[in-house]
């Protein structure tokens, strides 16, 4: 799950993570009074969506730029105007951009100079690990690849946790000086305790600022939580927007279904991931595109595979579906009764292909061809993928 930036913001006031003060503008009118509150010439107002590359990036309308500076509360009111309501391109949002439902009025500062920071989960290790930089404010990715000596990485044990001697030792090889050391070794800290606390995997910073006042801010903020603990987090669970999220994730999300879309046109239903991505990958090899990651998981229900098919036919770039079952602690006779059902119900539009193989499918295949329906039943994998590539390929 992810977070707006204003979201973020609140966060880092809750772990005393300096940070400049603001907050979120639905109308024009909110941004005017926000502004005014803040009580400074120095006014930033920045569209919310989640993406980055908002700064650079242009609105359907024709108005440049999601990140605008501006003097007076007025001008603010203006700005928000042209960015609310209105569609940005971005970068990472693709040609169809997003919808601006929110923008940030915040407190401009003169920045002398930027870094980047951010703590995130090494899976390699299993251990958290501090990522920084001194080049701040650009794409890291670009930084790691032209410049890899550039990038500073700091592991930290899990349970230690990031020690006051690490926090100075970054602050150095960030080239903070005098008190801006001490304040930055103090932000890493408690940053470290937000990533922590709040059962993050990751926490970027780009930029962390030095200000012309001294100040050592954290500006711009991007966060990523680890699904699985959310339940432990209802106040994260409140934040989540859902007009940022592909709609198809959120139904599936309903039935406590994996989905992730993709671009193909081959639709994949499986129980567990490792499956889904060998799927995927057998898919390809035979010369077709996946249009879906969906793993029901090890326990689904009938109604569960039933919601899984409607999310998959209400994409109309699915030409054909492959459902690939190894029965474990998933029996094959449930899943074959549940596709049974799913094909009644959604009246299925395209060629379904299934393999089922593990406990019970003898039982599951005799339901399926008892069922009179039109769906093909394949003997092996290699078999599913060449044939489900061959029905998408002919529609």
């Amino acid at each position: 799950m992810n977070i707006h930036e204003y979201q973020a913001k609140q966060l880092f006031e809750r772990f005393n993570v300096a940070t400049s003060k603001g907050a979120p503008a639905q109308t024009p009118e909110e941004a005017e009074k926000i502004a005014t509150s803040l009580n400074t010439s120095e006014i930033v107002v920045k569209a919310q969506i989640h993406a980055g590359g908002r700064g650079k990036g242009t609105f359907t309308n024709g108005f440049k730029g999601g990140v605008k500076l501006c003097n007076t509360p007025s001008e603010a009111r203006e700005l928000a105007e042209k960015m609310l309501g209105q569609t940005l391109v971005t970068h990472q949002t693709g040609p169809a951009g997003k919808v601006v439902r929110k923008v940030l009025v915040a407190a401009s500062v003169n920045i002398e100079r930027e870094v980047y920071f951010a703590i995130l989960m090494d899976r390699g290790s299993g251990m958290p690990v501090v990522v920084a930089s001194t080049e701040g404010g650009v794409e890291i990715e670009r930084v790691a690849e032209e410049h890899p000596e550039r990038i500073i990485r700091e592991p930290v044990h899990p349970l230690l946790g990031l020690q006051p001697f690490q926090a100075l030792k970054l602050g150095r090889e960030l080239n903070f000086q005098g008190d801006q050391w001490k304040a930055a070794s103090k932000l890493f800290q408690n940053l470290y305790k937000l990533f922590v606390s709040l059962d993050c995997l990751m926490v970027e910073i780009n930029p962390l600022v030095e200000t012309d006042k001294g100040e050592v801010l954290a500006l711009d903020a991007k966060f990523n939580f680890d699904d699985n603990a959310l339940y432990r987090h209802k106040e994260i669970l409140e934040m989540r927007d859902l007009h940022e999220e592909d709609p198809r994730e959120v139904e599936a999300s309903k039935f406590n279904l994996n989905y992730i879309g993709l671009e193909g046109n081959i639709a994949c239903l499986v129980n567990g991931a490792g499956l889904a991505m060998a799927t995927m990958d057998i898919i390809k090899y035979a010369g077709g595109e996946p249009a879906n990651f969906l793993d029901v998981g090890g326990g689904a229900s009938e109604q569960q595979v039933t919601e899984a098919f409607k999310i998959l036919v209400a994409d109309k770039n699915v030409k054909a579906i492959l459902v690939n079952i190894f029965g474990g602690i998933m029996r094959c006779d449930v899943i074959a009764q549940g596709i049974i059902n799913a094909v009644k119900a959604v009246s299925l539009p395209v060629p379904l292909v299934v393999r089922l193989e593990g406990t019970n499918v003898a039982l599951g295949k005799k339901l399926l061809e008892d069922s009179k329906l039109p769906i093909q039943a394949a003997s092996d994998l290699a078999e599913a993928a060449n044939r489900v590539v061959a029905e998408a390929k002919n529609r």
